[in-house]
Formats: C-alpha cells, sequence, structure tokens
C-alpha cells in the first residue's frame, strides 16, 4: 500500500484519535522516529485492547493483567496489527505519549520530537512479514514528509529506555527493515 499523509494524518489508516497527547514544544521538531511493540493480554494478538488502553476504556476487570496497566495514559502514533493494518491515534505534529523517561543522542524528553510507532507483538515472537512491509512503507512516507527524520534517527524503545524497556526485542529484524528503506 502507498501511503499519503494529509494533515499530519495517514489518509489509508483507521483514525481512533487518543484522550493521550498533547502539543509538542516544537512542531518543525519531528526528528526521531521509534519502533516498539504490544500486545494485550501479554503474548495474545488480534483483540481490542491495544485500542481501548490507547483510549483509557480498557476494563481491569477483562484480564488480571490489565488491573496492572489501569489508569495508565498512552498512547502511540501509529498502531500496525498482524495483518499489517494500521490504526492512527495521535496527529504526527502531535506529542503522542509513548517513550516516556528517554534519551537518545544525549537529548531526553523522546516524546517531544519522536514519532512512534507499536506493532503488535512481543519481544521473543517473529513479527510478521504483513508488519515489515507495512512498517517499511509507513517509515519511507515518514522520511519522505518530515525532513529532520532520516534512516539514523530510527531506534528502538530498548534503545532510549534501556534498564527499563526491552522493545521492539530480539524478535525484531533490524537488517530486514532497515534494508527494505529507500
Amino acid at each position: 500500500m502507498t501511503w499519503t499523509i494529509t494533515e499530519h494524518w495517514l489518509d489509508n489508516a483507521k483514525h481512533v484519535p487518543s484522550p493521550f497527547f498533547n502539543a509538542r514544544p516544537d512542531n518543525n521538531d519531528i526528528s526521531l522516529l521509534v519502533i516498539h511493540n504490544i500486545s494485550l493480554p501479554p503474548a495474545q494478538f488480534g483483540g481490542p485492547y491495544v485500542e481501548q488502553l490507547f483510549l483509557g476504556t480498557l476494563d481491569p476487570n477483562e484480564h488480571p493483567y490489565f488491573e496492572t496497566i489501569a489508569g495508565f495514559e498512552v498512547s502511540a502514533h501509529c498502531f500496525i496489527r498482524r495483518d499489517g493494518s494500521v490504526i492512527q491515534f495521535v496527529g504526527f505534529d502531535c506529542r503522542a505519549w509513548h517513550a516516556g523517561v528517554s534519551e537518545f543522542a544525549g537529548r531526553d524528553q523522546c516524546n517531544d520530537y519522536s514519532i512512534g510507532i507499536e506493532l503488535e507483538g512481543t519481544d521473543s515472537l517473529p513479527y510478521t512479514a504483513e508488519q515489515y512491509d507495512t512498517l517499511v512503507e509507513l517509515s519511507n512516507t515518514l522520511l519522505a514528509c518530515y525532513p529532520l527524520l532520516s534512516r539514523s534517527r530510527i531506534t528502538g524503545h530498548e534503545f532510549i529506555a534501556p534498564h527499563r524497556k526491552t522493545d521492539p526485542g530480539i524478535a525484531f529484524d533490524w537488517r530486514r527493515y532497515k534494508s527494505a528503506l529507500r
């Protein structure tokens, strides 16, 4: 699929606006792409729970794990499901709440200047071909649209929040992903 962006929203994605975002300190400073993973419950795919988490509607009674994350106010710009479909929660010009305490190249507060993409997955289970295809095309679109982004400014959550985060994890094939970028 060819992706296009209109007013910082993907034209071909499902739009589900999250309440968990705010203004960036500088709208023109979109200069980092952060890759994450998430699955709810952990290692279970295809349900509505990630979407509910990013909307603040996750019911803690649905699963014992949800009690541990009840009340979290988190979001990402985009979520790529196992089939390669994309849900966008926050406009790229806004600050999604995905990185937390973080630092890249000596600069902290990565949410201020990054775009966060969540892959439906875990650190240790392989991602799907459809996810890689979508991630590559989406990344190429973002690289073309936001001139401060570059291949050298794409990283994983584990690298900007070491000792705290491990995603996208050992299952993510960085070589496959980066070699496919234009």
